[in-house]
């Protein structure tokens, strides 16, 4: 019998054998039992896998029975782009979702390798066609999947460290192509009376310029600030390891003018976070607060801003408890329910547990800031540590700040005036925001020269100002002792005089009120249910 005599006849001569063996194969098995032949095909299996031992993952852009975005396709999809676009000879070019980059990635049935430890992987790009061809209004869409190919003897480093290594890069380049978003809560109304559906928080894009380069902030604080940032934003392990929720709260607090927004969106460029401006006011009540809680995503920065105004967190039950039952009217009144008065029904607990309470926890990676000018006004529950975790305050500008405005403004870094604008900021209370408008040309002739002597005009003036101010409080404080205030009362009901004695029958009358011997309010000396006509 005749040998083979080279490489090429042997393979040729084998794949003969092998065509042959699964033609006869085809048609003596329907002959066999189904028994038989399931024991048969797993031997079948068995053989194949001995001469192919390769694996394959498949990872669908849509899962489960509501087509869901797969979270573990895009990562792989951005994963891929930075190595396709090298490699693969076709490719397709797309805006990524909520990105302004061009991003390449493979185009369907290309194939690419990628190593990774000294291992070899195979990812192939494809889809799946419907095989309908019936006409409709809202056709099947195309699923694409990729499907991931290695040898057998990798799978524990493949499924445990490889595919983890993608989805976290794959994670970290879709957020550094990410455009920002900054979300505001819709009212309560605009919801339950829109005719289209719509959700608790509406966006756009945000493209605040503010860095901390550009901040007008002391260089100490501006280190402490991002160093503090950068070590929350690492520390998962950290937070679950201590067993508290991975967030942090930040109080801004300072007079106006003096930079707190502009540091929440240098704060948001720094961590490439979203931003959840929320409104409280048009928040219904605490249920709502805690569902826009739900609806914010990690990674994001939520925000409210001058909390001291924003509600009157204790001022209902303040009203209830302070509330008389008139004497010939109370049976009747307490048998009704209370009105709704409408506006926000947010309480401080609310409010509170909206901050640390059990829900604070879901998601994880968020800041919390609350802004204020009057950091006294606020309850010492709002801002105390574990709550607010850090206190930054935002005082008027100094002459390091200075220094970083006249740069970003005026692109001087020294000039003959910086000696006095040194000295006048000493002895002047003037906010960032002014420092800033000062500097800032009114028009194509002002030069730095004209600028900068803007703001020493403006130094002098608020130098002035505050020598003044004194002054006038104590003139103030002379006047107000000197003129007692007149105060008119019209009793529509029972009057009352200032002792409460309901005496009299008059239905009205004026007295003469001093705010420092008799510091009585109006309508103090009214009980409930009456109106008082003016005061003049």
């Amino acid at each position: 019998m005749a040998t083979p005599r080279t490489m090429m006849e042997l393979w040729t001569t084998l794949g003969s054998t092998i065509a042959s063996f699964m033609f006869v194969w085809a048609i003596i098995r329907q002959f066999f039992p189904v028994e038989l032949r399931r024991y048969l095909g797993s031997y079948t299996h068995r053989l194949v896998d001995y001469f192919y031992p390769y694996i394959q993952i498949t990872i669908h852009e849509f899962t489960g029975s509501h087509l869901k975005h797969s979270e573990a396709y895009s990562s792989v999809e951005a994963y891929l782009s930075t190595n396709s676009s090298k490699i693969a000879k076709r490719l397709k070019a797309e805006v990524g979702k909520d990105s302004s980059k061009l991003l390449l990635s493979m185009d369907e049935h290309e194939r690419v390798t990628d190593e990774f430890n000294g291992v070899q992987v195979w990812w192939l790009s494809s889809k799946v066609v419907s095989l309908s061809r019936a006409m409709s209004y809202y056709p099947e869409p195309e699923r694409r999947y990729y499907r991931l190919k290695f040898h057998k003897k990798h799978r524990d480093m493949i499924t445990e460290t490889y595919l983890e290594h993608v989805l976290n890069k794959g994670k970290e380049i879709k957020r550094q192509n990410k455009q920002r978003r900054l979300y505001t809560n819709n009212s309560s109304s605009s919801i339950k009376y829109s005719s289209r559906r719509q959700t608790l928080w509406s966006h756009i894009v945000f493209e605040h310029p503010a860095t901390f380069e550009t901040l007008a902030m002391e260089p100490d604080k501006k280190q402490e600030i991002t160093e503090d940032l950068l070590t929350f934003s690492k520390s998962k392990d950290y937070y679950a390891r201590i067993g508290k929720a991975w967030k942090r709260g930040y109080l801004l607090h300072g007079p106006p003018g003096t930079g707190k927004s502009t540091l929440i969106a240098a704060m948001a460029n720094f961590l490439s976070y979203d931003i959840y401006d929320l409104e409280l006011t048009a928040v219904k009540d605490n249920t709502e607060l805690r569902m826009l809680l739900i609806g914010t995503t990690s990674k994001s920065i939520i925000v409210i801003e001058d909390i001291d105004c924003s509600l009157e967190l204790t001022g209902q039950r303040k009203k209830i408890e302070e509330k008389p039952l008139d004497s010939n009217k109370g049976k009747k009144e307490a048998g009704k329910e209370p009105k709704d008065e409408g506006g926000s029904k947010v309480t401080l607990s609310g409010l509170l547990n909206f901050i640390d309470g059990l829900w604070s926890s879901s998601g994880g990676e968020r800041i919390i800031v609350f802004t204020t000018n009057y950091v006294e006004k606020l309850d010492p529950a709002l801002t105390r540590r574990g709550r607010m975790d850090k206190h930054v305050e935002m005082s008027y500008c100094n002459f390091e700040g200075f220094k970083v405005l006249a740069k970003n403004y005026l692109e001087v870094e020294a000039h003959p005036t910086f000696d006095l604008i040194q000295k006048l900021m000493k002895e002047a209370l003037i906010t960032p925001a002014d420092v800033a408008e000062n500097l800032m040309p009114k028009t194509a002739t002002e030069n730095a020269d004209v600028c900068l002597s803007n703001l020493i005009r403006a130094l002098n003036e608020a130098k002035d100002l505050k020598k003044n101010e004194p002054a006038k409080v104590e003139a103030m404080s002379t006047d107000t002792e000197k003129e007692p205030v007149k105060v008119e009362v019209m009793l529509l009901d029972q009057p009352k005089d200032i002792t409460g004695s309901t005496e009299g029958t008059s239905k009205g009358g004026s007295m003469l009120l001093d705010p420092i011997k008799d510091p009585v309010k109006v309508d103090e000396m009214l009980p409930d249910k009456q109106e008082a006509a003016a005061i003049l």
